[in-house]
Order: structure tokens, then C-alpha cells, then sequence
């Protein structure tokens, strides 16, 4: 496993992640999804597909990301707490990432239909699909793991010694804020991608430099 968690890999997948969830609201089709009309021009638009694909790209990222961070601060005060982000962050990514389907492939072929003519109740499904109980449950639990995950990483990096302090903070914040940045209008929300990008490029900064150092004694 040494080549896939080699820091300067895990500096690289930090800096693509942090673009993607950049990406993630700037793309994304900002209409009023309480309208018919507004569902319409935004679910059914290929701006809808390419933003929702980058933020699932983006989760699928997010724990290799994290083992290479663990393994830099493995056999440090931080490893425990390496292994918990991680974790975390391996089983936050796995829930949410059928709901992000969902949201992505889903409501776009519901919309597309209902452009076509088809006579349906597109906001009626629409709710359907975005408030399902068990979807919802494990989007909600997987948003709260992957702040698990963020919190973890700013302590394993806090901990560790080998990594700047503060390099994970922002990280953190950022996903610690993923759940609630949800009801807040698109400006905060593309606010909020800038904030995990500039979290993320900083550790992937911290990552790259710890590849190039020699590796200091547990």
C-alpha cells in the first residue's frame, strides 16, 4: 500500500478535491427548485449532471486522501486519530454518494421526462426523491461522518508533530459546515466550496512538503 499513500499522491488528491468541491456549487444551476419552471432549468440542464458528478468525484477522493494523511502521521501522537478520519471519512463518503446519485442522474431524468410532455407531478416526485426517509437518514448521517472525519484530521495533524498545526482547521470547518451550508442561499454556498478548497489545498501544501522531507522518528 506504500505507493497509494505516499504524501505527495495524498497532496494531489487533496488539491483535486478541493477544485471539485469548488466546482460543485459554482457549476451548479442556481433556480427557484419550488417552481416547475425552475426545476425544470435546473434539474434538466447539463450543468446539473457535471456539478453533481464533480461532488461525487470529489467524496470518492476524499478517503484516499485521507489514508495518505494517516500514514504521515502514523507512529505520531495523531495516529489514532488518523485511522478515526479515515474511517470516517471511507463511511461518510459511502452514504452520501447514493443519495448524490440520486440527486445527479435521478431528478435529471425526471426533469428531462417532464420537459418531453410527460404529465406528472414533477415537484411532488422531486420531494419524493430528496426526502425519502431511509435516503435522507443516510445522506444526514453520512454529512455527520464526514465532519467526524474533517474534525479527526485537524486533531490527528494538531497532534502529530510532523504536520504544521493549524493546516487542518479549515478542513475541518469545511465539513464540519457541509450540512448546514445546505440551507443557505448560493452565495454562501459557493463561499462554502472556496473554504473546503483552500482546507484541502493547504494539507495537500503540508502533504507535499512532508514527501519531500525526511520522515521524523514516531
Amino acid at each position: 500500500m506504500a505507493p497509494l499513500t505516499h504524501p505527495r499522491l495524498g497532496a494531489l488528491a487533496f488539491v483535486v478535491d478541493g477544485g471539485l468541491f469548488v466546482l460543485y456549487p459554482a457549476l451548479r444551476p442556481w433556480h427557484d427548485e419550488t417552481t416547475v419552471e425552475g426545476a425544470l432549468a435546473a434539474m434538466g440542464s447539463g450543468g446539473w449532471i457535471a456539478s453533481h458528478l464533480f461532488a461525487m468525484i470529489g467524496f470518492i477522493l476524499l478517503p484516499p486522501a485521507l489514508l495518505a494523511l494517516w500514514s504521515a502521521v502514523r507512529g505520531t501522537p495523531g495516529d489514532r486519530l488518523g485511522i478515526a478520519a479515515t474511517l470516517a471519512g471511507w463511511l461518510g463518503a459511502g452514504l452520501v454518494l447514493p443519495y448524490y446519485g440520486a440527486e445527479d442522474f435521478g431528478l435529471y431524468a425526471i426533469a428531462r421526462q417532464a420537459a418531453e410532455g410527460e404529465r406528472f407531478d414533477l415537484l411532488g416526485l422531486v420531494e419524493a426523491v430528496r426526502f425519502s426517509p431511509v435516503a435522507a437518514t443516510t445522506f444526514v448521517l453520512g454529512l455527520l461522518a464526514l465532519a467526524v472525519a474533517g474534525v479527526c484530521t485537524a486533531a490527528a495533524v494538531w497532534r502529530s508533530g510532523t504536520l504544521y498545526r493549524p493546516s487542518g482547521l479549515l478542513f475541518a470547518a469545511g465539513f464540519v459546515l457541509f450540512l448546514p451550508q445546505f440551507y443557505t442561499p448560493a452565495p454562501v454556498r459557493i463561499a462554502h466550496g472556496v473554504l473546503v478548497a483552500v482546507g484541502a489545498a493547504w494539507l495537500g501544501r503540508e502533504l507535499w512538503v512532508a514527501g519531500a522531507a525526511p520522515r521524523r522518528a514516531g
